[in-house]
């Protein structure tokens, strides 16, 4: 279903989802202040425009409050970031996703009501160091502060077994809510589905849990 986005900063993280979000089809209007990455943008959104978006009247005449979401993308300016937030909640934007710098800039954008908060360099630092320190972790999608969904490699150890022989969910706590076999996913796996090594299982559960299960059942 196509969508109606804003996004605001042109810098790298913003023109990239910029640029993804208008190659998938929606409607897109970038927004900056600096006129270069308006221009390198032209092409990539529904409408370019330079302008300053920490101000109230330069929103409403953009019509801003009819759009979707709302990505703040300004990396380098806080109080800007912080005054989009606070306009954007204000006017009717049901969905302001905003790029953080640090952690007293999140804990601001919680304050004030941004709907979804992005540390690109935190996040992705994160997710390197698990997949460093697992060795068997491909990929994760953190869900709250304690549960995720992590995509894990199939041991030796579980090759030719099934589902109902591992008993993962007594043993662990943990949920198998997929297995890769080469290019074919099998969603909602079967207790009688076997695992092979070389596959590929995302499984959900406490990120406690699943630790334990990647120590002692991997």
């Amino acid at each position: 279903m196509k969508k109606e986005f804003v996004v605001i900063g042109l810098a790298r993280f913003g023109g990239s989802v910029c640029k993804e979000l208008h190659r998938l089809g929606h409607e897109v209007l970038a927004i900056d202040i600096d006129e270069t990455k308006v221009n390198a943008i032209l092409n990539h959104s529904t409408k370019a425009v330079i302008a300053d978006a920490s101000r109230e009247d330069v929103l409403k005449s953009l019509g801003v409050g009819n759009f979707d979401y709302a990505v703040i993308a300004i990396g380098d300016n806080i109080h800007s970031s912080i005054m989009c937030t606070l306009l954007l909640k204000e006017i009717g934007v049901k969905n302001v996703w905003v790029k953080a710098q640090d952690a007293n800039h999140r804990k601001v954008l919680t304050k004030i009501g941004a709907d979804r908060i992005i540390q690109p360099e935190h996040d992705m630092g994160i997710r390197v160091a698990n997949q460093l320190q697992s060795g068997k972790l491909q990929e994760y999608i953190e869900l709250s502060e304690d549960y995720s969904i992590f995509e894990l490699d199939v041991s030796k150890k579980l090759s030719n077994k099934t589902i109902n022989d591992l008993d993962i969910r007594a043993k662990y706590g943990c949920t198998i809510l997929a297995i890769k076999h080469g290019k074919k996913v099998s969603i909602s796996p079967s207790a009688e589905d076997t695992l092979y090594e070389g596959d590929m299982i995302v499984v959900m559960g406490n990120n406690n849990d699943i630790k334990r299960f990647e120590e002692k059942g991997l």
